[in-house]
């Protein structure tokens, strides 16, 4: 993992994963110290003070997407040893306070491949290119919509949804690396408009708050 100065495009700071394996997700907690989800060895990981500690260790479940929260808590979503299940659980810490995993009527709620970002009104948005839709549940964990991309699309190819991430007035964006956009949703899954731009393969998505 490597920061890189945003002004000079320098390198400033290189970090090797505890294990030695590659990291899948990464997030930033509000203090500043950088998370990291290790599929080999089924662990959440933070650096403080310039070391790595296992903040959560998983036994029949893979870690995949991480987000750290408004409030601080840490998002993770994560699939079954046997790949056949897949859920959202909020930790505080290493404590487990919430998991998301069903709608109403116990149908699940996603499939294995997802990013997960949290929006400025709390809903937790996450974009499952399984299934080719981003999922949108409440803080409670109450489905809102999905949203299954947009007609017509840049290339006319299927909505593949990658990297998620919310802006200040809670517009979704989402990177479609079939169609080389991203596409912007507002908070209520509308579609607002493409960024397209000379994007090619176009996977992660950042907003960088002023």
């Amino acid at each position: 993992m490597k920061l890189y100065s945003i002004n000079q495009g320098s390198l400033l700071k290189s970090i090797k994963t505890k294990s030695g394996n590659i990291p899948l997700d990464i997030a930033v907690t509000k203090s500043g110290d950088l998370v990291y989800t290790d599929v080999s060895d089924r662990t959440v990981n933070i650096m403080k003070n310039k070391k790595i500690e296992n903040v959560i260790r998983l036994q029949n479940w893979t870690p995949r997407g991480v987000c750290s929260t408004f409030s601080g808590d840490l998002l993770v979503t994560m699939c079954s040893h046997d790949d056949k299940q897949s859920k959202i659980v909020r930790y505080s810490g290493s404590t487990e306070k919430q998991t998301i995993q069903f709608d109403n009527q116990g149908k699940p709620l996603y499939s294995l491949y997802t990013c997960i970002t949290e929006n400025r009104n709390l809903d937790i948005c996450v974009s499952d290119n399984k299934v080719r839709a981003v999922v949108v549940v409440n803080h409670a964990g109450k489905l809102r919509f999905r949203y299954t991309g947009h007609t017509p699309a840049p290339k006319n190819k299927p909505f593949i949804p990658l990297g998620i991430t919310t802006d200040s007035q809670s517009h979704i964006l989402t990177a479609d690396d079939n169609n080389d956009c991203v596409h912007i949703i507002d908070q209520d899954g509308h579609f607002l408009r493409y960024i397209e731009c000379g994007l090619s393969d176009p996977r992660g998505t950042l907003y960088r708050y002023k």
